[in-house]
């Protein structure tokens, strides 16, 4: 071999046998190439699987899902006492409409009957549990549950906020906050929150002030965005906590009113492509779609500790229903009540919705709506006092999950 060949094929080596230069050469690739890079080599597939190349990735590259099905929470037989309404025996705890293979054995591997009701969701990770007191985390990763120790504080009424905040070593890490509702509504400024946190093993009970006077809704679960809670209030108000800096206040955003209709079917939060949080409304009319910007001149730090927001709604999208079926007639749905079901997880271009039992995405822009075909299509779900919410992984390479 000629001496320059063989200097440089040594160089090559010498390069891709330093695991900080390989990451660096492995975060330029686009998404569709590192699940076939993987199969390179064991050494390859170790620098791809670990949580620094991951966190460094999504960074860059943004964070992509793949859907596994919806889960149904039935507020009936949330919190209610032992001599209340209760669950019937043929009903599962916790009901998943699964849409693909990995979802079907999601759902006959027995861990679902294992964790109680669906509370929520965040990154793949499952927040279950029975209010008041006995809660699990589910890591679909290494495929374990986790219990939560028993609350300290008992909540008659309440509503919830999960924050999945980081993988450190492979391990998860994450909040629970419980805050509490009151069942009568009382004028009052304040909040009583107990909160759990996976790196002291512990619950911590902190009350959280308010400006104004004001009522969190009871049985509701928070949307997180950038570690950011967001919960529905009372009189069309949205409550907005930050609970990184340690400020115990939280804030108020009257929510949009919007142009569609005064009666609202269904009102749902979700997080944008860029980073915002998106409000989605609907009635019998259609949909509109609103995300939180910052007002002009708007200091950021004040959104931090969240004593007052300086944020403005922002019309993004607005759907009329009769004119988003006649687009899409081979569905033959134009008779069917519609309504907005969720957003899709970082996602400014797609929502989910409902017309009778089915399920459809809807690209906001085209308008053009595909159904989702799922397992138990057509069972007797009570929609009216369930909560459907779809189930999505990371989209990461399976050995990062297996």
């Amino acid at each position: 071999m000629d001496i320059n060949k063989r200097m440089t094929c040594d160089s090559v080596h010498a390069v891709l046998n330093c695991d900080d230069i390989l990451q660096e050469i492995l975060l330029r690739l686009p998404p569709s190439s590192i699940c076939k890079f993987i199969i390179t080599s064991k050494r390859w597939l170790r620098v791809v699987c670990s949580s620094s190349f991951y966190r460094c990735y999504v960074n860059r590259w943004g964070q992509k899902f793949r859907l596994l099905g919806f889960f149904v929470c039935n507020f009936l037989y949330l919190g209610r006492p032992r001599d209340g309404f209760q669950r019937p025996l043929w009903e599962p705890a916790l009901p998943f409409l699964s849409t693909c293979k990995e979802g079907d054995d999601l759902k006959s591997s027995g861990v679902l009957r294992k964790l109680g009701y669906f509370i929520d969701c965040s990154n793949g990770i499952l927040l279950c549990g029975r209010h008041p007191k006995t809660y699990y985390v589910y890591n679909f990763k290494d495929k374990q549950k986790y219990p939560l120790p028993e609350p300290q504080q008992f909540y008659k009424m309440l509503c919830m906020a999960f924050i999945v905040e980081e993988y450190l070593d492979d391990a998860i890490c994450y909040k629970v906050i419980r805050a509490k509702c009151e069942c009568k509504l009382k004028v009052r400024n304040t909040v009583s929150i107990e909160t759990f946190s996976s790196k002291t093993g512990t619950w911590k009970q902190s009350t959280l002030t308010c400006s104004t006077t004001f009522a969190l809704r009871p049985r509701t679960v928070a949307m997180v965005v950038k570690r950011i809670v967001h919960w529905f209030a009372m009189w069309g108000n949205l409550a907005i906590y930050d609970p990184r800096f340690g400020d115990r206040r939280i804030a108020l955003v009257k929510l949009p009113a919007g142009g569609l209709s005064h009666e609202h079917e269904e009102s749902v939060l979700g997080e944008s492509s860029d980073g915002l949080l998106q409000y989605g409304q609907s009635s019998n009319l259609g949909v509109e779609i609103w995300v939180l910007e910052e007002d002009d001149g708007a200091n950021s730090s004040i959104y931090r500790n969240c004593a007052q927001v300086r944020k403005k709604w922002i019309l993004r999208w607005r759907l009329n229903f009769k004119v988003m079926w006649k687009q899409n007639p081979t569905l033959n749905m134009q008779c069917k009540e519609s309504q907005i079901l969720s957003f899709l997880p970082q996602n400014s271009q797609s929502i989910f919705i409902r017309s009778g039992w089915n399920i459809f995405q809807c690209d906001l822009e085209t308008k053009r709506v595909e159904i989702i075909y799922y397992q138990g299509r057509g069972a007797a779900i009570s929609w009216d006092s369930s909560k459907v919410v779809p189930y999505f992984l990371p989209a990461w390479p399976l050995a990062c999950v297996s």
